[in-house]
């Protein structure tokens, strides 16, 4: 591993975490990361080997080395955006402003039930670290100056709330240490993502690729190009060009499918076709792509037959919108905790090795340095995240349990995109949630459960820019060009830091320049107010029973009195859970089983219903070239399929790069063109 290869990865994190915001929010171009596979890292990444690397002569970029660069950047890329920074300045901030509108809130006193140090202080200066950060300071076309920023405001919230994401920042990479060998090595999972990257690596003394060389990879990435270049032109001339239709509307069908419509599922009438996952899609199983494809239409399916019999299992219970108790939510938890359990089982006899290896003991010779390294570090790391959250005021068994829900999540989550390479995929239950559909409100407490629910909201709310998922693909990437993993994890750590230390200061400069309107209404009204709504209507749900809602929980056995799960919360959970084991056995039962567990931790999410016919259209493709093809085809056609993956992400990258130039150029706002959905 080279000096360049760490100086041009640092820089590469800095960049991104320093132009998100402005890309995201101010030029509105498809999302700087957005996902697992962002096109402005990818993208950049092709451009580097067909464009760049040829240039540099002698001094090309080596194959080890894009390797360490897009590890670097990639780690980078969990702040800026859903990872941390959307939703961290918005939480800190807003609730100040949201208050003053809502009565409710104020008769509960809601905010002053929050530790101070958790929200910005704006005693004595309300308008300027409120109203500015709301209404921003530019005026005229002059951008505020740097020194009228209330950064001493910030300092207080910041010191606290950063320890918290460093702490599960470490913990997540040690994780990812611990579980890559048993993944790669003896899974042997397709990582789908990273075989396109690897793919694209230089040969030997930085060589051409060999897929570059190859006519399909130039027509694919070709067609697609052009198809996204004509339309992002046409956004610009609607009256010259002529958009070539990426999405599709089949509406008219709906009343063929009664059952489906009434579930909700009338979106999947209206396709969008995702040719990055189509492309993606051929490269792994065929029953994942099939189950992913169908996925969506089960669950609207199930959703449409229990309506029919007045139940509603998308409609929140109690709360209100993402902090609510949600049926939906507990069937993907269940789900999630049922692979998590099987992966646990799967791997008992590596994973057993690390842990004795870890502590000094005996175990498996195949158990890398690295992996042993990651584990101490986990547990210590997850052990001082715990006591962190008893700090704040969580007491340590809840705290326990609700970091251990919250490392299901981002386990199960790099789980799905390595073995299947869905790019776009959050976890759709929270710890907090979870917690108080399986014990109760009284049994926990409303101070502390409005507590868990601001973690979430800074921590947990949006990963679908996680740094888990990153790592992942990261490390097979590394291995694959024989880069040893262990410093590389360590400089991902630093590439943290530094993403911190610029995505704060560039993010809070442009939000108090150009005010809270600069943005998107989710992150700064729907999720600052999420925690507070639902606090709020939980005290008066136990003011209603008699209850106090300022009482303390209970403690010992009195507090099993006060447990009180919520019956539909808990059996959907468990229905979740039992589907992914049932399924897991047919498979190693059944040898024709169509149906994978995973389908069970997505059918119920937002991404599967954008991207399931993508899936389905991408399974039907592979199994016919296999069917009339066989393996010669199939494998002269990867080629194509990688440049079709190619030719979208750098579909979604142009119209980045000219919005960023027209809007230096001219000061004005470019048209918005989205490719890849985030």
């Amino acid at each position: 591993m080279t000096r360049r290869a760490m100086v041009l990865g640092l820089g590469g994190a800095a960049f991104v975490c320093g132009f998100c915001f402005l890309n995201d929010w101010i030029l509105r171009q498809t999302y700087l990361v957005g996902n697992n596979m962002p096109a402005s890292i990818y993208g950049i990444l092709i451009l580097t080997v067909v464009l760049v690397n040829p240039l540099l002569r002698r001094r090309r970029l080596t194959a080890p080395e894009l390797a360490v660069i897009m590890a670097l950047t990639l780690a980078g890329a969990a702040v800026p955006g859903g990872g941390l920074v959307r939703t961290l300045v918005p939480t800190l901030v807003m609730p100040h402003h949201i208050r003053k509108t809502q009565p409710a809130w104020k008769e509960a006193r809601i905010v002053e039930q929050v530790p101070p140090c958790m929200l910005v202080d704006p005693e004595g200066d309300e308008d300027r670290v409120v109203a500015g950060y709301v209404q921003g300071f530019s005026r005229g076309g002059q951008h505020v100056a740097v020194e009228r920023v209330p950064w001493r405001a910030w300092v207080r919230p910041l010191l606290y709330w950063l320890p918290f994401t460093l702490t599960l920042w470490g913990a997540l990479i040690g994780l990812s240490l611990v579980l890559h060998r048993q993944w790669s090595r003896h899974e042997h999972l397709p990582y789908p993502i990273a075989r396109f990257t690897d793919a694209l690596l230089p040969g030997p003394a930085g060589g051409c690729p060999e897929v570059l060389r190859q006519r399909a990879f130039w027509v694919g990435s070709g067609i697609v190009f052009a198809i996204h270049l004509n339309n992002f032109a046409a956004a610009w001339f609607p009256d010259v060009l002529i958009r070539v239709p990426t999405e599709f509307d089949f509406r008219a069908l709906t009343q063929l499918f009664p059952l489906l419509a009434r579930g909700g599922g009338g979106g999947l009438f209206r396709p969008h076709l995702y040719l990055i996952i189509v492309g993606l899609a051929y490269f792994i199983p065929g029953d994942i792509a099939f189950s992913f494809g169908v996925a969506p239409f089960l669950w609207y399916l199930l959703a449409g037959a229990l309506a029919g019999y007045g139940v509603n299992i998308m409609a929140p219970l109690e709360g209100t919108s993402y902090l609510s108790l949600n049926p939906q939510s507990f069937a993907l938890f269940g789900a999630n905790l049922g692979v998590a359990a099987t992966l646990l089982y799967t791997g008992r006899h590596y994973y057993a090795g690390v842990a004795c290896r870890s502590v000094g003991l005996g175990g498996r010779s195949d158990v890398p340095p690295e992996a042993v390294w990651g584990c101490r570090w986990f547990v210590v790391l997850t052990a001082l995240l715990v006591v962190q959250l008893w700090a704040a005021g969580i007491e340590p068994v809840l705290a326990a349990l609700y970091v251990g829900i919250m490392i299901v999540g981002f386990t199960v989550l790099s789980r799905v995109i390595a073995e299947t390479g869905q790019i776009y995929l959050k976890c759709y239950f929270w710890p907090c949630v979870v917690l108080w559909g399986l014990v109760g409100a009284k049994a926990i407490g409303t101070r502390q459960l409005l507590t868990m629910m601001l973690v979430t909201t800074v921590l947990f709310i949006d990963p679908r820019e996680a740094l888990m998922p990153f790592m992942t693909n990261s490390l097979k990437v590394l291995e694959g060009r024989r880069v040893r993993l262990g410093l590389p994890s360590c400089l991902c750590m630093g590439a943290l830091v530094l993403g911190l230390a610029v995505a704060l200061p560039v993010t809070l400069y442009l939000k108090y320049d150009l005010g809270s309107a600069t943005g998107d209404s989710w992150s700064t009204i729907t999720v600052p107010r999420g925690p507070f709504e639902s606090a709020v209507l939980i005290r008066q749900k136990l003011a209603s029973q008699g209850a106090d809602p300022d009482a303390p929980p209970a403690t010992g056995l009195a507090r099993l009195v006060e447990v009180s799960p919520n019956p539909a919360c808990v059996t959907m959970a468990l229905a979740g859970f039992g589907l992914v084991l049932l399924c897991s056995a047919a498979r190693l039962r059944l040898p024709r089983w169509p149906l994978h567990p995973l389908l069970f931790v997505v059918w119920a999410s937002t991404p599967l219903r954008l991207m399931g016919p993508s899936y389905l259209l991408g399974w039907l493709l592979k199994a016919l070239i296999g069917k009339y093809g066989g393996a010669s085809l199939y494998n002269r056609l990867k080629p194509l399929m990688i440049g079709i993956i190619a030719g979208e992400l750098l579909g979604a990258l142009f119209p980045t790069l000219f919005g960023a130039a027209y809007y230096f150029l001219t000061g004005r706002q470019p048209m918005s063109f989205n490719v890849i959905p985030g």
